[in-house]
């Protein structure tokens, strides 16, 4: 018997969870707000949604699982600021329920470790939106919650080559100034892995095996292109949108010890190099 699954925001690591999903013979309803997204979105094996502007609560009771990728805005999550009564209503009745945060709740951490121990501590408006998401999520009875915290997230047409390609890439310099990634693939084993082993409360970090520099990353990308290393500007000196500014807010080193120990996912991509790898051979279709 087919089981379904309601994903709620569908974009980039729902997609992937779905394109392994659908294949074992899951149902996927996914919401999105536009017309043109919905055409795309069925183009996937997906059964689309135009939300909000239906009624979410025939969908809710059907659903055995639901993935919640949408993430909070200047009101709070968007998703029980509409339809919360409903989401109670059905909370017993789901399997597994996935939420979908970031790393940015723990803030900054000055390029030290942390782990789902560490004190939630967000230096951004955007981290602490998280954090007052996540409580709220959690605050459901009986709902079967698991919360993701996702590093920054890369995979095919999401990566750093058309920048280097084009010129406009820069290798932005700041002393001690460490990131987290993960590759959508492994965000999807991950996320399965999790609905197979449901272990409700549970919270997991969701990154690869290597924090790095992001002067790094860019740097190893023109490598693989063959191109000129971009620019080198310092931090203080680069001209940046506040909203690119903000990510240098904060520096740590995520640990993913639980995802790989308790959910027994082995990465795809446990590093940026074999992440970016497979992007350019996928390109060159080899």
């Amino acid at each position: 018997m087919s089981k379904t699954l309601l994903s709620l925001g569908h974009g980039f690591s729902a997609r992937a969870l779905a394109a392994l999903l659908v294949p074992q013979g899951w149902r996927v309803i996914g919401t999105t707000r536009s017309e043109d997204k919905a055409q795309d979105i069925a183009g996937t094996g997906v059964e689309p949604l135009i939300w909000p502007g239906c009624d979410l609560t025939p969908f809710l009771q059907e659903a055995d699982a639901l993935l919640i990728s949408a993430g909070p805005g200047s009101e709070g999550d968007p998703v029980l600021a509409e339809c919360r009564a409903q989401i109670e209503a059905a909370a017993t009745g789901f399997e597994w329920v996935g939420y979908l945060s970031t790393t940015g709740v723990y803030g900054d951490h000055k390029g030290a470790w942390v782990d789902e121990t560490a004190p939630l501590t967000p230096a951004t408006k955007r981290g602490q939106a998280r954090v007052e998401a996540e409580a709220a999520w959690a605050a459901i009875p009986g709902l079967p919650l698991h919360i993701f915290r996702l590093a920054g997230i890369y995979g095919p047409g999401r990566g750093p080559f058309a920048k280097v390609r084009n010129g406009t890439a820069r290798r932005i310099i700041k002393k001690d100034q460490v990131f987290s990634r993960i590759h959508v693939k492994d965000i999807a084993a991950v996320l399965l892995a999790s609905m197979q082993q449901p272990r409700p409360g549970a919270v997991y970090n969701v990154c690869d095996n290597d924090p790095a520099p992001p002067q790094d990353v860019l740097s190893y990308a023109a490598e693989l292109l063959g191109v000129p290393l971009p620019p080198a500007i310092r931090f203080e000196e680069a001209d940046m949108t506040p909203m690119a500014r903000s990510f240098y807010a904060e520096s740590k080193k995520v640990r993913n010890d639980l995802i790989l120990k308790e959910l027994g996912v082995t990465l795809a991509y446990p590093d940026y190099r074999a992440g970016l790898q497979a992007m350019l051979a996928q390109e060159k279709g080899t």
